[in-house]
């Protein structure tokens, strides 16, 4: 299976081994579209035709445009770099200028940083601190990971874009597929989620329902990884919810922990049973305040909540 060449705090390559095979299935001359395109794990493990990936994060779709375009240039300019905190916080300091220098930049950052965390301050200022061990970009440089993507993403069917959610769940229809991966929050948590300049609030997870809500009546099938707080479940009421645990993992420790999310499905299908291989099923018409509150609510950082 082709993997993402980042690291991403709150990635789904755990989730995208069983979910990947079940989207691919499902579209049959439709579009795959992830508004939230993080790490990218899901669209790598999903291998559509035709896909819309988007994001907020300017540099993000950069990096992926250059991986697309140049996966071997980038390879021998993060081979001449070191795994060093130096050179790191050298690297944190530059703003350079050419689209390629921009993702070797971004792709080293993210190798080295600290849990894989994509954060900026107010002023969009990349500020996480160097991580250091044995997870770092030597690995990109070793294998085959950024050609493998370069191929993938080169699909005459495949646009990257810069732009809003909303954008993208807007247009979804019969026979679309659409994977989102927003950052986690409570309703009443004010901090700690900043993914960019802005913070996805509790106004962006309604607004997110709202529209995945009237894309499922447009046919199309949606899909929303999201946390099992207090509150999300009831923004979702005819979603089939997925209930699936994991291990924590920051930094370079995994935590014993099992971190609980939800997965979201508006299945214009209805095909509930095919779902199971992913998580415990609740299904709407068995749904009861204790049945979807039972898990400590639980973002995907406490220390960066974004995807």
């Amino acid at each position: 299976m082709t993997k993402s060449f980042l690291r991403w705090a709150g990635g789904k390559q755990w989730l995208s081994r069983r979910l990947g095979p079940i989207i691919a299935s499902r579209l049959h001359g439709g579009t795959y579209c992830e508004p939230f395109l993080g790490s990218g794990a899901m669209f790598f493990a999903t291998q559509p035709r035709s896909a819309v990936l988007s994001d907020t994060n300017r540099e993000l779709i950069n990096t992926f445009r250059q991986v697309a375009e140049y996966p071997v240039q980038i390879k021998l300019r993060l081979a001449r770099l070191k795994t060093t905190k130096t050179e790191y916080h050298r690297l944190r300091a530059q703003h350079p200028h050419t689209p390629i220098a921009r993702a070797v930049r971004f792709i080293y950052l993210n190798r080295n940083c600290w849990g894989g965390l994509y954060r900026e301050n107010k002023n969009g200022t990349f500020n996480v601190p160097y991580g250091g061990g044995s997870r770092n970009h030597k690995p990109l440089v070793r294998g085959s990971v950024l050609e493998l993507a370069a191929k993938s993403l080169r699909r005459k069917g495949v646009r990257l874009k810069v732009c809003e959610f909303h954008s993208i769940l807007s247009y979804a229809s019969t026979g679309d597929v659409v994977y989102c991966d927003p950052t986690y929050r409570r309703q009443t948590r004010d901090h700690f989620d900043r993914y960019g300049e802005d913070v996805f609030d509790w106004n962006d997870q309604k607004n997110l329902a709202s529209l995945a809500q009237q894309a499922f009546e447009r046919g199309a099938l949606v899909i929303i990884s999201n946390a099992s707080c207090f509150g999300i479940a009831e923004l979702y009421p005819d979603a089939l919810i997925l209930s699936s645990s994991r291990k924590k993992g920051i930094g370079n420790e995994h935590n014993k922990a099992a971190l609980v999310e939800y997965i979201f499905i508006l299945d214009p299908q209805r095909r509930d049973d095919e779902w199971a291989c992913v998580g415990q099923v609740i299904r709407p018409s068995s749904r009861s305040s204790r049945t979807v509150n039972d898990f400590h609510c639980v973002g995907k950082s406490l220390v960066a909540g974004w995807t």
